[in-house]
């Protein structure tokens, strides 16, 4: 009877979870889409940014969390609350929204940079809010949920966003594009959502008590790691995957915005677009590395992400780009969900965020250096050549996963014949 009523109450927290985890994305989703989706048409509409810079949007942040991860990595298995350490990072992340509606108050030729350097910074938090979440998270979620809860709260995050989207894609069309006003007000709101989003954080239950530690702080470099093939041939894998994925990241805005000429409200169609493909695919992702696993589907990710660069350079019409960015999003969704699961897959709870945390400081570094690659090719060379050189390592990394998912599928053939 008491085991009965003890998977009554697991079932219970674990149904609150699931609802409060998606009240949270929600509150999450929005602020992300009323505000890191329009950095780029800020920074170039508004404040005149050149491409350097458009392309320290996204590679500055990546550069600062390297150290954020470094300090998180050695501080959060000592935490005793995960639940308080992410909620603390979330809101220190978005404050640096609100600090960002008063740019236009700075001198005009320190504008962009101002804007450049609270991106980047925003990121320090943002790395210990990201990384503190995930562990968080997956303790939470049973296994035997993830995929098929995972894809559905992505599904609804994704609903939501391209509701959000378009509508902040109107109000932009009501305004020049060099007008910081609308921007302001944008930012500003995302630092309320901000708050409504620690809010559902800090109402997840804990199915267990976390014990606190003895142990004093320090670091120092755990060489087992190294000793985890699985986990560190997903990183191999993983970080090529990335560096062909987030080289294009500053050259999609830039070609949308300096050479498709795209307003606010083309950048949310684009976005609208991506979005509807992944709502509409999430689920199958979700069913497909279930039956096929999730190293197996990472080969048809790959591929599938590698025609988006090519595709968009083949035309500046914008309406042409709205399929572009509907076809990727199709892909978008299956990286967001495998990708993710991948990582949770080779990790086990015992050292879970050890384990992510590293992960996440190879993989900022891969996140400074690909957009700055990707921004050095299109100065040097030309934006066919750039793009299509992100395809083509976008297309490589299929081979990565090839290898990543012959190898877990023969050591599970192995686990098998030891336990039986």
């Amino acid at each position: 009877m008491k085991e009965d009523e003890h998977v009554k109450s697991e079932s219970h927290i674990n149904r609150l979870n699931e609802k409060y985890s998606i009240r949270n994305g929600i509150a999450s989703t929005v602020v992300m889409n009323i505000s890191n989706n329009y950095f780029a048409l800020f920074a170039i509409g508004v404040l005149g940014a050149s491409n350097y810079q458009v392309g320290l949007i996204s590679s500055l942040p990546q550069f600062i969390g390297m150290f954020a991860m470094i300090l998180c990595s050695i501080i959060i298995e000592k935490y005793e609350d995960k639940k308080q350490f992410t909620a603390y990072s979330i809101f220190f992340t978005r404050f640096f929204l609100f600090l960002m509606a008063f740019v236009m108050l700075v001198p005009t030729d320190y504008r962009a940079w101002t804007f450049v350097i609270l991106v980047g910074l925003m990121n320090f938090p943002g790395s210990f809010a990201n990384l503190s979440w995930q562990s968080f998270i997956g303790d939470l979620i049973p296994d035997e949920r993830r995929s098929g809860f995972f894809s559905e709260r992505n599904r609804i995050l994704t609903m939501v966003g391209m509701a959000v989207t378009f509508l902040i894609g109107i109000l932009l069309q009501m305004f020049a594009k060099s007008n910081p006003i609308p921007y302001q007000l944008l930012f500003s709101v995302a630092f309320i959502f901000g708050i409504v989003e620690v809010y559902f954080l800090t109402k997840h239950v804990s199915s267990k008590k976390t014990q606190p530690s003895k142990k004093t702080i320090e670091f120092k470099l755990d060489v087992t790691i190294f000793k985890d093939k699985p986990f560190i041939f997903f990183v191999i894998c993983g970080l090529f995957f990335n560096f062909g994925w987030q080289m294009a990241w500053s050259l999609f805005s830039i070609y949308q915005i300096k050479y498709a000429m795209a307003t606010g409200l083309w950048i949310s169609l684009f976005t609208v677009a991506n979005q509807v493909a992944q709502i509409a695919s999430f689920k199958w992702w979700g069913k497909m590395a279930d039956k096929h696993s999730n190293a197996k589907m990472m080969i048809l990710v790959s591929l599938g992400m590698a025609t988006a660069p090519i595709m968009t350079i083949m035309s500046t019409n914008l309406i042409y780009l709205i399929f572009v960015n509907a076809f990727s999003g199709l892909f978008v969704s299956g990286t967001v969900l495998i990708l993710f699961n991948q990582l949770l897959e080779v990790t086990n709870e015992n050292n879970r965020s050890t384990y992510i945390a590293k992960y996440n400081i190879v993989l900022a570094i891969i996140g400074f250096i690909a957009p700055q690659f990707g921004v050095y090719l299109l100065e040097v060379t030309s934006m066919e050549v750039a793009m299509t050189t992100s395809t083509i390592l976008r297309a490589s990394s299929a081979i990565f996963f090839v290898f990543l998912y012959v190898y877990l599928k023969k050591r599970n053939e192995e686990m098998k014949i030891v336990i039986s």
